[in-house]
């Protein structure tokens, strides 16, 4: 995660008019996955970051932001924001937002001036050498600690999935997190992507330069695959369960705590599994 932007806008108006109607995209008991449709909803999910981001991690916030207890930034207005709704909780749908994804659509970043994760990863290099596919960049992922389960997880990939086949998308990429800013705290973790799950040949992609840190930091022969994968973030190890790809080279992001890593996760890629595990489940949404 970073802040890209120096100019941040709260107006959401243009992210709802440019959403269809219903957009419900999963559902597993009481919660509800689609994608905010209106600003208040967008609102409730700045909110939920903002909780999680900087109340709960740290994260340092602008002072737009702040002052509205916001994660925000300019990225929000031509983003879709996925939001999950408990419908067990009392008041109307923003009341009800208990975790948020923000999708980017690759043709809306290219009309707006690229990727949010351009500033990080040479994103825009992946894409122009894959042209003919769809992208869509995926992140700000994050979910209120009591829902932070097996169900909330499962319910947001059955949105995800459903939202991937209604765009046609091909590709999914965007950041993932390590919380700190030491690289070296999770030497095993970051050698083992790198030595075991890095993208490569067409789908290879680079942090950028004056960014970046390596993540080849323990031999081979050192490293316990199970140990690595403990000192993973769950969001992480989901991706790695799907197939996901992983590009050279960490971003230290001093002002969000975090050590940032680039997942590429083509659709080619994912076990015909996991793909009717989550059409099953959602296949009446996505008709």
């Amino acid at each position: 995660m970073q802040n890209v932007a120096e100019t941040f806008s709260l107006d959401c108006a243009k992210v709802v008019a440019h959403l269809p109607g219903e957009n419900l995209l999963g559902r597993i008991g009481s919660l509800e996955v689609r994608l905010a449709r209106s600003t208040e909803e967008i609102e409730a999910a700045q909110a939920v970051r903002y909780r999680v981001f900087c109340e709960e991690l740290g994260a340092q916030v602008t002072v737009p932001g702040a002052a509205v207890q916001r994660d925000v930034d300019a990225f929000d207005d031509i983003c879709d924001h996925l939001i999950v709704c408990d419908r067990n909780l009392p008041g109307p749908d923003y009341r009800r937002v208990v975790g948020t994804y923000r999708l980017l659509p690759q043709e809306r970043a290219e009309l707006n001036g690229g990727f949010y994760s351009a500033s990080e990863f040479e994103l825009s290099s992946l894409v122009e050498r894959n042209r003919g596919l769809r992208f869509v960049e995926l992140g700000r992922s994050c979910v209120l600690p009591a829902y932070r389960n097996k169900r909330t997880i499962e319910a947001m990939w059955q949105a995800i999935w459903a939202y991937v086949k209604r765009h046609e998308i091909d590709v999914m990429a965007g950041c993932a997190s390590f919380h700190g800013t030491v690289p070296a705290a999770y030497a095993e973790a970051l050698s083992f992507l790198r030595q075991n799950c890095r993208a490569e040949g067409n789908w290879a992609v680079r942090a950028v330069q004056e960014r970046f840190s390596s993540m080849d930091l323990m031999p081979e022969e050192a490293i316990n695959a199970k140990t690595a994968l403990m000192a993973m973030p769950p969001l992480i190890k989901g991706y790695l369960r799907l197939g996901a790809r992983f590009g050279d080279g960490c971003v230290v992001d001093y002002e969000f705590g975090t050590t940032d890593v680039f997942v590429v996760l083509p659709v080619s890629f994912i076990s015909p599994r996991y793909i009717s595990y989550y059409s099953n489940d959602g296949e009446s949404l996505v008709a």
